[in-house]
């Protein structure tokens, strides 16, 4: 591999001969011996190795374990052996771990400081979400959430204020790998790499390295490529780059589709977040992806483009079967649209934790009733097949009728029409049904000023 520049602890780093596919953890430690970072569940789960970066989006907490080195061209990256000052000053969240005995056997704490420091240096205060991708288990959080508030009320140090202005105009990386920079150069390259694979922000990609030890052969990282990064208001509705992370994505619904911005919320940790895009999580195709239910329930339409070419389709359409999507050789997802409508959306997620785990079940549905009948209904499951899923037997059950609990009972014995879900060690294919049927239920619920949220429900 060729030449790759950014600051690392706001020391310029120029690589050259790198492996695409290295990640950052492995970079700082075996080569650079910056140990601090730590190598916890090497699949971004456990925040041991959160690392500050830097580019022109802003400052983020990102794992370190499935990050490449290319994605790091023209960013900084601040470990935890730069959070302190140039002459070894505390940073004010090492200070108050200190005070607060926030540390005790020491691995997790380095990723702990990251974590806080990126929230110190952003001016965010919600700790419970900020924190809850480091794992620690034998301190417990309450002294280190108490940390990070006696933290907050101090100025941010000026050694944490990157110059990225010093790598000058880091120009494109010199690589093996791909590094398009616009859309027109990504489909003309995919057409001739159709076999390729495209990485955006590696929260999957990253684990095929990592766990499955996987030669990924021709590689592309999207990362330069601005326009699918944005996300806009349009006549058509909201239109979502691609390339948008997950977190840009829940601060743009969060004022709309409250519950959409809720769900994103428990989707992984903030590390995950900040790396993890919209258009990788539609394009993996998974059936307990936390996306597609949402925006299949909002009515959100696709958009594909393969070298010149470009379509659209309901994005129900894109799901065939398990590993199979409507994705012709050469084509990629550019970007998804949700048309204006009012919010009539709940979304629901059952796991086994409440927050970070894959999901049983998540249900999203959006009802329209007039003068008391339901004149339109979108229902849509994940993990209750082997692909996200609307439930049509059960909405045309909903359609036509009154907005009444026994509409809603008839309709939920649809639901064994629309799915047949399997039995695995998150739940059995009973439970699965029993509980999709609950979900509806508990929408209507709602409807009618109920509350039946766990986080709500006061004895």
């Amino acid at each position: 591999m060729g030449s790759l520049a950014f600051l690392l602890n706001g020391e310029p780093v120029e690589l050259d001969g790198i492996e695409p596919t290295r990640t950052l953890l492995d970079w700082l430690r075996e080569t650079r011996r910056l140990c601090g970072t730590k190598e916890g569940c090497n699949e971004g789960d456990c925040g041991a190795c959160t690392v500050m970066v830097t580019d022109d989006r802003g400052t983020h907490a990102l794992n370190a374990c499935i990050l490449f080195l290319p994605q790091l061209h023209g960013k900084a990256v601040r470990t935890v052996e730069g959070i302190a000052g140039p002459e070894r000053q505390l940073h004010p969240v090492q200070r108050a771990m200190i005070e607060c005995h926030g540390s005790q056997c020491g691995f997790c704490t380095p990723g702990f400081v990251v974590s806080m420091a990126v929230a110190h240096l952003n001016r965010q205060s919600d700790f419970d979400d900020r924190l809850a991708g480091n794992l620690c288990r034998c301190t417990g959080y309450a002294p280190i959430v108490r940390a990070a508030n006696a933290a907050a009320a101090h100025p941010v140090p000026e050694w944490m204020h990157e110059n990225l202005a010093i790598l000058g105009d880091p120009g494109r990386p010199e690589a093996e790998c791909h590094s398009p920079e616009t859309v027109e150069e990504l489909s003309s390259w995919y057409m001739e790499n159709p076999d390729a694979v495209l990485i955006a922000g590696a929260t999957d990609v990253g684990l095929w390295v990592t766990k499955d030890l996987r030669d990924l052969g021709p590689i592309a990282f999207l990362g330069r490529i601005g326009e699918l990064k944005s996300i806009r208001t349009d006549g058509n509705g909201l239109h979502v780059g691609a390339l948008a992370s997950l977190a840009e994505l829940g601060a743009s619904v969060a004022s709309l589709y409250p519950d959409f911005a809720e769900l994103i919320r428990r989707f992984g940790s903030v590390q995950v977040r900040n790396a993890a895009t919209v258009g990788g999580n539609i394009a993996n195709g998974s059936p307990i992806g936390d996306t597609p239910p949402p925006l299949i329930a909002l009515g959100a339409t696709l958009h594909l483009r393969r070298g010149t070419e470009r379509r659209s389709m309901p994005l129900e359409d894109f799901f065939l079967d398990y590993g199979r999507q409507d994705r012709r050789s050469g084509e990629f997802v550019e970007a998804v649209t949700i048309p204006h409508q009012p919010d009539r959306l709940k979304c629901y997620k059952l796991s086994k934790r409440f927050d970070q785990d894959i999901s049983t079940v998540c249900g999203c549905i959006s009802v329209t009733v007039h003068n008391g009948s339901v004149t339109e209904a979108r229902v849509a499951f994940g993990g209750m097949a082997g692909v996200p899923k609307r439930a049509t037997h059960t909405e045309r059950a909903l359609v036509g009728r009154p907005w009444t609990a026994d509409t809603v009972d008839a309709a939920r014995g649809e639901l064994p029409k629309d799915f047949t879900p399997m039995d695995d060690m998150r739940g059995s294919a009973e439970f699965r049904l029993n509980a999709a049927g609950n979900l509806l239920r508990r929408y209507w619920l709602e409807s009618t000023g109920t509350a039946t949220r766990v986080l709500e429900v006061a004895p």
